[in-house]
């Protein structure tokens, strides 16, 4: 009878494998914000704002690790989600929006615009049953913006804080509730942001000087 053997490298690689497809198995639990987001009612602004999103924007995520071996790692990503609420309100917003081509800086090709517009999450923080004790999930974020020129020289800045409850205890999961949770914080962002942006001390110096006249808004 013949009698198959596995030597010592063999085995330290066969180990190695099996240790690894353990670990792939064991990965975070992964959420992709999705959700719907209105645009504003109100009449555009009469300006042509350019947009920028840097990458740490565009690809925004976090991350939540495991507090105890009974509890799951949370990758949170809401770089898409991002994208697509401010797109929507800022198309809402002004008769008309441009992407730039690049980055706002000195020799930049970029298109012409009265200015550019550049969020970035400056702060995230959040709480979840594991934290609470409660079957709640909340977000709070806090934005920067600079509205600059198109070759890169300031404007104005300002922050502004959004924040996002799941309404309900009663989702059929964990990721159904985080995601409400991110899109409750991104709608509230985009309502805080449509109806004080030109309250703005800065944009509102830099609105007079275009002779651009606020208009009411609301959501």
């Amino acid at each position: 009878m013949s009698r198959s053997t596995i030597s010592a490298p063999d085995l330290r690689w066969l180990l190695g494998a099996v240790f690894g497809l353990l670990l792939a198995g064991c990965g975070p639990a992964k959420v992709i914000v999705e959700g719907n987001f209105p645009s504003p009612l109100m009449a555009p602004l009469p300006m042509k704002l350019g947009i920028w999103y840097p990458e740490d924007f565009s690809g925004h995520e976090f991350f939540d690790q495991a507090k105890s071996r009974s509890d799951s790692d949370w990758l949170v990503q809401t770089g898409a989600a991002q994208v697509q609420m401010w797109d929507t309100l800022l198309a809402g917003m002004f008769v008309e929006t441009v992407h730039m081509k690049g980055e706002p800086g000195p020799g930049q090709m970029n298109q012409l615009v009265d200015a550019v517009l550049i969020p970035e999450v400056d702060e995230l923080q959040y709480a979840i049953p594991a934290h609470t004790n409660v079957k709640v999930y909340e977000i709070w974020m806090r934005y920067r913006f600079r509205l600059v020129t198109t070759g890169g020289d300031p404007i104005t800045d300002w922050t502004m804080t959004a924040y996002g409850k799941t309404p309900t205890a009663f989702l059929q999961s964990d990721a159904a509730a985080v995601n409400l949770a991110a899109v409750m914080a991104l709608r509230d962002a985009g309502a805080n942001f449509a109806t004080n942006f030109a309250r703005v001390p800065g944009v509102k110096t830099f609105l007079d000087e275009l002779h651009v006249e606020p208009l009411e808004t609301g959501l």
